[in-house]
């Protein structure tokens, strides 16, 4: 840095940029070149650096090094770095283009952020007034900082600029959504050309992703769209926040919704045709927010429930006992989970096995997710009077051999379950409980009495959706014998015969995962469990017995996932408690 004082005492009356001072002192610039690429760069109204690679005096490449050596800062090579996976939000894109910066990641109250210029005192005050964090510079080289900076802040917020005017081509050839007939005093405000093209993208860009859901999230002086990738949120998208009424009008009329009702929440659907013979279904809720309404819209692909039962990643012995329960001609079986753990697709898995023309089948929803040709489905409308129990009451009059009902939620809804499973009936549903063992209790609570429930219920699943490690790029996990064993791995298992596997992340995957997986603990209610429930036994008994019958826990569940090398073991501690 002496060498810096010493080159600004000796320069001229120009007074230099601290990059072309550095550049002197380093021997890569001469005083006079220096002086006339800065009086270039201010006649053309443009950067001392911007000119000074441009005029080939210093190349990008040369610079980043030299400067990188003479401040002592890191230098990165940016091809290295994916931009769909750095931070946003860090930092107004504006501030990004106009001094050519990029945020690569924070520590704690400070950015690490890749320049080409770190003497850019301004670029630094303006970062830390407007972010009110430190900053790390990290030296790049200007040519692929640039790049980088114009791919990063070209988001989708420019292109439904551009949409909004008018302009924007997007083309949908072999795509048709199904849309409800509109009614003439509709307006011109969902006939939008522009808001129509957004959605279609959003959707089609959503199926393309293996999304599960989309949200449309309207806040004060901003509107994000993000999608569920694998089980976790990803920001998409940031169009104008004047976008929020015409795309929530448009998504009301093709979901059958009241475009004029903005105070309560409605439900819907919608559907978008892939090709000549794909057709995907969609589920619309909307919620009244602060600032608008939130939209948030579920993809039901109706293939997935014909994947078959082997798809959904059951161990040999839990599809045995899931079957043998299954085939039974009366008895009711139960799936639990937390929202979003794929009990829908296992039902309808097992629906889709015992349809056939000689089986008559009900199912009772709220609403129905997939569409499966031969099964008589009801969507409960509790505003109407058609509730779960009102539904099944119906079925029972109906002559069903088999009846689905998309959850108790209630003692009377359950009543009739358990009366239909004791009459002759294959009764399948769904409750909201952690594990296999707790459902029971959590029957019994519901006033439900003992004999009832060791009468009816004749399996019990409760799972859990993990992501799948990516097959190309995961790599073995040195994760020490104490964390093993703490895991659940019992001490005898621990041998080097098998290793964990961590996730690193490659073009091919989401941060090093790619799909998910199902954890799954079956419990068949064998006679002894059927006796603790009549003494009115507690969770953790019957959790007890069915360990000693070979059920397991879905921690143990998963981690013979993580053994297999098909998850990491960080995300089986994540979805499963113990």
């Amino acid at each position: 840095m002496a060498a810096v004082d010493t080159a600004q005492k000796e320069t001229s009356s120009v007074a230099l940029p601290g990059l072309g001072r550095a550049l002197m002192s380093a021997g890569k610039l001469t005083q006079k070149s220096a002086e006339d690429i800065y009086k270039k760069s201010q006649a053309g109204r443009t950067s001392f650096i911007a000119e000074l690679t441009g005029s080939g005096a210093v190349s990008a490449s040369d610079l980043a090094h030299t400067v990188s050596a003479v401040f002592g800062a890191p230098l990165l090579d940016l091809d290295a770095i994916d931009p769909l996976r750095l931070p946003k939000d860090l930092l107004d894109a504006k501030i990004c283009s106009a001094y050519r910066v990029v945020v690569l990641s924070k520590r704690n109250n400070r950015l690490i952020v890749a320049t080409a210029d770190p003497t850019d005192q301004e670029a630094a005050e303006k970062i830390k007034f407007t972010t009110q964090m430190g900053v790390d510079w990290i030296i790049a080289e200007y040519d692929k900082l640039s790049r980088l900076v114009e791919s990063s802040t070209k988001s989708t917020s420019e292109s439904m600029d551009t949409l909004i005017s008018g302009g924007g081509d997007f083309e949908f050839d072999d795509i048709a959504i199904e849309e409800a007939t509109e009614s003439a005093d509709t307006g011109t405000e969902v006939e939008d050309a522009p808001i129509v093209k957004f959605l279609h993208k959003m959707l089609l860009d959503a199926f393309n992703m293996r999304a599960s859901d989309l949200h449309f999230e309207p806040y004060e002086h901003q509107y994000r769209v993000r999608f569920r990738i694998d089980g976790e949120l990803r920001e998409i998208a940031s169009p104008p926040i004047a976008i929020k009424d015409k795309l929530a009008s448009r998504i009301k009329v093709i979901s059958r919704l009241d475009i004029s009702e903005k105070r309560v929440p409605q439900d819907g659907r919608m559907k978008l045709k892939v090709g000549p013979d794909r057709v995907i279904d969609f589920r619309v809720s909307t919620l009244p927010t602060l600032f608008g309404e939130k939209i948030v819209i579920r993809i039901l692909d109706p293939s997935s429930a014909k994947l078959g039962i082997d798809a959904l990643g059951y161990e040999a012995v839990e599809k045995e006992r899931l079957l043998a329960a299954i085939g039974r001609p009366y008895g009711m079986v139960l799936v639990t989970g937390p929202t979003g753990s794929g009990k829908t697709v296992s039902l309808y898995t097992c629906l889709n096995l015992l349809n056939k023309p000689g089986v008559n089948i009900a199912t009772a929803e709220d609403p129905s997710e997939i569409n499966l040709p031969g099964v008589n489905q009801v969507n409960v409308n509790e505003k109407a009077g058609l509730t779960f129990a009102v539904a099944l009451k119906s079925f029972l009059r109906q002559d069903p051999d088999i009846i689905m009902v998309g959850e108790i939620r209630d003692l009377e809804t359950a009543d009739i379950s358990i009366k239909a499973a004791q009459t002759g009936h294959l009764v399948l549903s769904t409750l909201h409980t952690n594990d296999a063992p707790t459902t029971l209790t959590r029957m019994r609570n519901m006033g439900i009495a003992p004999f009832n429930i060791a009468s009816s219920v004749i399996l019990i699943t409760a799972q859990r959706l993990a992501r799948r490690l990516c097959p190309i790029c995961k790599t073995p996990a040195d994760i020490p014998h104490e964390a093993l064993v703490d895991a659940g791995f019992p001490e005898d298992e621990i041998d080097g015969s098998w290793v964990t596997y961590r996730p690193v992340g490659c073009s091919a995957c989401n941060n090093g995962y790619k799909g998910r997986l199902g954890i799954y603990q079956v419990m068949p209610i064998t006679e002894e469990i059927q006796r603790i429930i009549l003494r009115d036994g507690s969770a953790l008994e019957i959790a007890e017995q069915a360990k000693l019958e070979g059920v397991r826990s879905l921690r143990d569940a998963g981690l013979h996932k993580a053994k297999l090398g098909l998850t990491s073991l960080e995300e089986v501690l994540a979805v499963t408690n113990e």
